[in-house]
C-alpha cells in the first residue's frame, strides 16, 4: 500500500494493518523505556523509604523464574544497613523480565492508541489509565498466574501486597504517563 493510500485510508474512518503493526512496534519500545521509569521509582522506593534494598525489586521479579535467594539477602543486608547489595545475574534476570514484560503491555497500548487515534493529552492521559489498568492486571491476574505456571510461590503471586499498594499503584501511574508521554512526542503521533 503506498504512502497516499494509507493516509487516504486512515483518513476516512480504516486504520490499515501497517499503521497497527507500526503503532505496536512503538508501544513495545516505549513500553520498554517506560519500564525503566517504573524500576527506577522502585528501586527508590526500595532503598528508601521501604528500606529494603535498592536492588531487591530487580530480584524480587526475578524471583518469578530463579530462586528468591538474592531477594532475600538483599532485604538482610538493607535491614542490616547496607542499601546497595549487588548480584549481576539475578539483576539482570529481573531486568530482562521487566523490560520485556514492560514491552508486552507497551505493545497492546501502542496498538490501543492507533485504533482509538489518540494524540497529545488523550494519549498521555491514556497511558496513566492504562498504567492503572496494568497495575489492576498484573497484581490479581498476571502476578498469581506467573507465579503458578512458573513456580515463584507466594513473592511472586503478593507481590502487589509485599511492596505495597500504593508503592505498587505509583509505579504503574509512573510506566503509564511515560509510555503516553513517549508515544506523544513521536514525530507522527504529533500530527
Amino acid at each position: 500500500m503506498t504512502t497516499s493510500a494509507s493516509s487516504s485510508s486512515f483518513l476516512s474512518g480504516t486504520v490499515s494493518a501497517r499503521s497497527v503493526g507500526v503503532g505496536a512496534l512503538w508501544g513495545a519500545l516505549a513500553g520498554i523505556v517506560a519500564s525503566l521509569v517504573m524500576a527506577m521509582y522502585a528501586m527508590i522506593a526500595a532503598a528508601t523509604y521501604q528500606d529494603t534494598g535498592f536492588f531487591t525489586p530487580l530480584y524480587h521479579i526475578a524471583a518469578t523464574f530463579i530462586e528468591p535467594e538474592a531477594m532475600m539477602t538483599s532485604m538482610m543486608k538493607a535491614g542490616e544497613g547496607s542499601t546497595f547489595y549487588f548480584s549481576l545475574g539475578p539483576a539482570a534476570v529481573g531486568a530482562i523480565v521487566h523490560m520485556m514484560v514492560g514491552a508486552g503491555y507497551g505493545m497492546m497500548f501502542g496498538i490501543v492508541a492507533v485504533l482509538a487515534r489518540l494524540r497529545g493529552v488523550m494519549l498521555i492521559g491514556s497511558g496513566i489509565i492504562w498504567g492503572a489498568i496494568v497495575f489492576a492486571l498484573s497484581a490479581w491476574i498476571g502476578l498469581p498466574l506467573a507465579a503458578s505456571l512458573f513456580g515463584g510461590g507466594d513473592p511472586i503471586r503478593d507481590m502487589a501486597s509485599m511492596v505495597g499498594y500504593p508503592t505498587f499503584l505509583v509505579e504503574h501511574l509512573l510506566y503509564g504517563a511515560a509510555l503516553g508521554l513517549l508515544l506523544a512526542a513521536r514525530p507522527s503521533a504529533r500530527s
